[in-house]
This record gives C-alpha cells, structure tokens and sequence, in this order.
C-alpha cells in the first residue's frame, strides 16, 4: 500500500511539473505577441533590419577577394579591348589620315604670309607625322569606351555607395576632356599662333615643321584637356576627406597664384596661352568649390546640436 501511496506522488509530481512548463511556454508566447505589437518595438526591429541591410549592400563583390595572378589576368582582358578599339577606329582613318593633318593645320596655315608653306625636314616626316595625328585622333574617339573599361575593371572592388559617385564622375570627366581640348583647337590656338606670326622679324620667313607643329599642337591639346578636370578632382578630394572646403576657400588667392605658376610652365613662352589656361583653371576650380557646396553637406557643430535641443 505504503508502495502504491509512493508512485502516485511520483506521477502527481510529474503532473505538476508538466503543467508548469506548458504554463512558461504560454506566457513567453503572450510576451512574445506583446513585444511584437508594440509599435516601438517595431521601429527598433526595423531599424535593425535597415542596418543589416546596409551592411549587405557595403559588402564587397566576390571579385575583390581573388589572388593578384586573377587580377592581372582581367586587367590583361581590359587591355586588349582597349587595344583593339583603338586599332579598329585608327584602321577606319588611317586613309584619312592626310585630311586630319591639313584640317589640324588650317590654323597655322591661314597665319602664315601669301609666300610661306610648310614643310617637312625628315624624310619621314610626310609620312609618320599624319599617322601619329591618326593614332591620337582615334585614342580621342575610343575615350568613352577606354574610361568604360577602366571603370569595369575598378567597379568589383568598390561599394556600392561608392559606385553611386563614380559613375557621374566618369561621364563628367569624359564631357570635360572633351571640352578641353575643344576649347584649345577653336581659340587657344588661333591665338597662340596669331601672336607667334605676328611677333616674326620681317627678314624671317615663318615655315613651320609639320612634325614641330604636330607636337606642339598635341601637347597643347592634352594640357588643356587635363585642365577642364579640375572641377572633378576639386570634388573627389573634398570628398575623399584630405581638404574640406572652409580650407580651400581659405587658401583661394594661393591657389589662384598657383594656377598662373602652372600655366606659365606647362604652356608656349607667350602670355596669351598662359592667360586662356590659367584664368579657365581658376575659374574650373570655383566650379568645382560651387558643386562641392551644393553636394555636400557639413554636418553641424555639437555645439550647435546641443543649442537647439536645449
């Protein structure tokens, strides 16, 4: 009897034991329900849900983790392309190529005196000189498409935010390059060249080289075309965070003193293709301190935070 009394008190305490742990799942469930319809409740499980999602979107593409065999490997690919965009645009104008020479040579041509001509002190020169103007012509015409294999090289090792700025970067950088040297062949060089003609002693008869001219023309061209990027490399620095845009205002007239510096070097030993690149490099600097201003903006002191709570 003493040993039936025994094993129902066992099975009585196990009833109870069991009743209790259904009752604590029950309650965690009530809880649970309470959490989840409380509204601010709510907004922290959505905010946590936002920041995992940032951070999924800042991970780095699988490209970003191969060996450095496998990047030079694409970078290669890239080239190649690059290559042969270039070659199938310069085997289109190669038999264009003496037009491109007298249509680069027209500003000169109308400067010279009734009398004068140019002319070609190599023997090589009335041959290569054409192809060497064939070959940057169609490196000019392939920018877009060299930049947009650069960019797809680059792309994988970026975020995603940072690939939000880069593409407008890009095609301004192509619009500016393009501007640049246009500016130069329309204006810069007529009046360089005018200025040149018109300081000749009258018992010199002005004959231009066709290979000096190319080279001079050329680098004219390249100078002005890396010029117009100021404006977006004025943007990526304040960007990037090494100048801040109080600090380049601040340092205005150094920088404007700079530019005249530069132009007085990069440019003809005259002042008026110092004047037209230094005064465009001032004025690509203030547009690009213009845009900084209206794309960025400085957060506010704490002290001004802590201000207007009050």
């Amino acid at each position: 009897m003493s040993l039936f009394k025994r094993k129902k008190s066992r099975q009585e305490k196990i009833a109870v034991s069991a009743i209790t742990d259904q009752d604590v799942i029950d309650q965690e469930a009530i809880d649970q329900d309470a959490f989840n319809k409380d509204p601010l409740n709510q907004g922290a499980e959505a905010t946590t849900n936002t920041t995992q999602d940032k951070k999924s979107d800042d991970v780095l593409s699988p490209l970003a983790d191969m060996p450095i065999t496998e990047h030079l490997i694409e970078l290669r690919r890239h080239l190649i392309k690059i290559c042969v965009a270039v070659l199938i645009i310069f085997l289109g104008l190669v038999g264009y190529s003496r037009e491109l020479y007298n249509l680069l040579s027209d500003p000169l041509v109308a400067q010279l005196p009734a009398n004068s001509t140019m002319i070609a002190t190599d023997i090589t020169s009335n041959f290569m000189a054409p192809i060497r103007l064939t070959v940057f012509v169609a490196a000019f015409l392939a920018m877009p498409y060299i930049l947009y294999q650069i960019w797809s090289f680059v792309a994988p090792g970026l975020y995603k935010k940072e690939k939000k700025i880069a593409i407008p970067v890009l095609l301004s950088s192509i619009f500016l390059f393009y501007a640049g040297v246009a500016f130069s062949y329309f204006i810069v060089l007529k009046g360089v060249l005018k200025f040149f003609i018109m300081f000749a002693p009258q018992n010199v008869l002005p004959m231009t080289d066709i290979d000096s001219y190319l080279s001079f023309a050329l680098k004219l061209f390249m100078v002005f075309g890396l010029t117009f990027e100021i404006p977006v490399v004025t943007l990526l620095l304040i960007l990037a965070g090494i100048v801040s845009i109080q600090s380049l205002e601040e340092k205005r007239r150094y920088i404007i003193v700079g530019c005249f510096a530069v132009a007085a070097v990069v440019t003809p030993p005259d002042g008026v293709s110092m004047l037209m690149l230094a005064i465009p490099m001032w004025l690509l600097f203030e547009l690009g301190l213009f845009l900084a201003k209206i794309l960025i903006k400085e957060e506010p002191s704490p002290t001004l935070v802590s201000t207007d709570k009050e």
